[in-house]
């Protein structure tokens, strides 16, 4: 009894300072009552990008915390960026946007959109000027479209072309004494590469150069395009002989207009406009022309790795996602849904759930898929079947392939640790996939018939989905990843365009004059999303301290997952 009270009062007191924690928290972060914003006649929209851009934010004001130092990691919802830009460009109070950055934290294929946004806001004949200290790749590349750009006089312009990297850990392994036992199917099939090799094989190097060159030659040809008078040729050169170490250089070569201090670039804003709005406080402002109507388009939103079971803002999970589409098929007010896809893939079940809600919510609703920076493998698996699919010149796609990773951790155990696990089983495989032990002939050739049943099953939707033989689906398949520009020309994709293109292709086969956008899955309560991600952040905090990013921990995340059957592409690529 005396154990039970003591055990009972111990979680009492957890829970208490759990609660009064998140109170502290929300005192802390959740804003006070808003002054009233009001824009200005003549003024300039100043966009900084100095939040990390996400599809979707959790809403969940733990999540912007950093457990390591408790310094706060904004974040800004990439919708939210476009519809504002969109805001700018039909307010006459707004008469130009001044972009002050270094550096994007934003996927390429969300800074395409961005760009196109910014091109559009150029077409009622407002101004976009460009000032930085510095500019990185992405940051150039977006700031290009300005009518004029400028560079601190000891600034540079980190014009460097495009690399992947992806990280081998066969040998880390070996001297673990780990064996990654793998069954896939698809030549191009990478993912399963950093298990089994310490290099590229010569399937993956083909399809990553045609991937990113294909990226590179979009890139500069849209700066070529932005920046009259210079080829694209010459900027080729221009990087390969890296010509803009200093801003002479980048003013002589016509990448740049002017070398100014901030101070000076400033006094020539003042001449084109007498006051200044930030994008955060013009986001505050109401939108005049935002709709009222009972019509409806849902946009979806899966973003991250698919799993079974729950997802949140940044993972997909099966269950979540199921929901969400029921609850939008089901709405008799919601006309048209667009899937907004942003992920490398994950479980091969779990796609195959929600591709089955998707198959049964076409049957009631017009259903449009806009891929963001990925909607390869299993992210491909669950759009291939919508009425339409748009992609960005940058979105990686395809990735049609299958694997199963099974772990051998038995000399890792006895050698390294010292620990011996014996089992009894009531049957021959009761074991099978604990990682106690290697997989016998048997077990593999069962896993392997299980891994080509379902591609058969993934190719078969492609093909019902797209309209194409299953023996084209297996020629562009096997796991080969593909811009959005090249899986237009072999048909994966219907249309190029951004998330805005999508919902305006919904509205019309739903045949919608006029509608308004609801988002889906609802974000969750704020306590509930508070007491996981505080579990989730205390499990990072030794990978943060050894300097292991939470990316690559998700990346090595899968080896343990409970679906053991996968469809996911092999890195995570990200452009700066």
């Amino acid at each position: 009894m005396k154990n039970f009270l003591k055990s009972t009062f111990s979680r009492l007191l957890s829970l208490i300072l759990l609660v009064v924690l998140f109170l502290i928290l929300v005192a802390i972060l959740i804003p006070k009552a808003e002054q009233v914003i009001i824009v200005k006649d003549n003024s300039v929209l100043k966009i900084e990008f100095n939040d990390q851009i996400l599809d979707r934010t959790s809403g969940n004001p733990f999540d912007a915390i950093n457990i390591m130092d408790f310094s706060q990691e904004e974040s800004v919802e990439f919708k939210d960026i476009l519809d504002n830009i969109e805001k700018a460009k039909n307010d006459d109070k707004i008469k130009g946007i001044y972009l002050n950055f270094s550096s994007v934290n934003a996927g390429f294929s969300q800074i395409e959109e961005i760009r196109n946004k910014l091109l559009e806001f150029k077409e009622n004949g407002k101004f976009i000027y460009s000032y930085a200290d510095s500019y990185n790749q992405a940051a150039y590349y977006l700031a290009s479209v300005s009518d004029k750009i400028a560079l601190n006089p000891e600034g540079i312009i980190e014009l460097n072309g495009l690399s992947i990297g992806v990280m081998f850990y066969k040998g880390l392994m070996d001297k673990l004494g780990i064996e990654a036992q793998i069954i896939r199917h698809g030549k191009f099939k990478g993912a399963v590469e950093p298990f089994m090799y310490n290099q590229m094989s010569n399937e993956n190097r083909e399809q990553l150069e045609k991937f990113v060159n294909s990226l590179s030659d979009y890139m500069i040809g849209g700066i070529a395009t932005a920046r009259e008078g210079i080829s694209s040729e010459e900027i080729h050169i221009m990087i390969n002989n890296m010509d803009l170490s200093s801003s002479i250089k980048c003013l002589d070569r016509k990448i740049i207009d002017e070398i100014f201090y901030e101070d000076e670039f400033l006094s020539v804003l003042e001449d084109l406009s007498d006051n200044e709005i930030t994008l955060t406080d013009y986001m505050k402002v109401k939108n005049p022309k935002t709709s009222v109507s009972n019509n409806k388009i849902a946009i979806i939103y899966a973003t991250g790795a698919i799993n079974t079971g729950k997802g949140s803002y940044n993972t997909i999970g099966s269950e979540t996602t199921v929901e969400a589409i029921r609850e939008a098929s089901e709405d008799e007010n919601v006309k048209a849904i667009v899937l907004r896809v942003n992920s490398p893939g994950g479980s091969a079940l779990a796609s195959e759930i929600i591709w089955r809600e998707i198959n049964l919510a076409k049957q009631k609703k017009k259903i449009v898929v806009s891929m963001g920076d990925y909607a390869a493998s299993g992210g491909y698996y669950i759009a291939c079947n919508a009425d339409k699919i748009f992609a960005n010149n940058s979105t990686l796609t395809g990735s049609i392939g299958v694997f199963g990773i099974v772990p051998n951790n038995k000399k890792f155990l006895n050698e390294k640790l010292g620990i011996y696990i014996e089992t009894v089983n009531t049957h021959k495989h009761s074991d099978i996939g604990m990682g106690y032990r290697r997989l016998s002939d048997e077990e593999v050739s069962v896993i392997q018939n299980s891994v080509e049943d379902i591609y058969e099953t993934f190719i078969t939707h492609v093909s019902e989905g797209r309209g194409i033989t299953k023996q084209q689906v297996d020629e562009i398949g096997q796991g080969r990843i593909w811009s959005g520009v090249d899986a237009l020309s072999i048909g994966l994709i219907d249309e190029l365009g951004g998330l805005e293109a999508a919902i305006v292709s919904a509205a019309e086969l739903a045949e919608l004059e006029d509608y308004r956008i609801i988002t889906l899955p609802k974000k969750t309560d704020m306590l509930e999303e508070f007491i996981k991600s505080f579990s989730a952040k205390q499990n990072i905090v030794l990978p943060e301290f050894l300097g292991i990013s939470e990316k690559t921990m998700n990346q090595l995340e899968f080896l343990n997952s409970k679906d053991k059957i996968q469809a996911r592409i092999p890195f995570i690529m990200e452009v700066h």
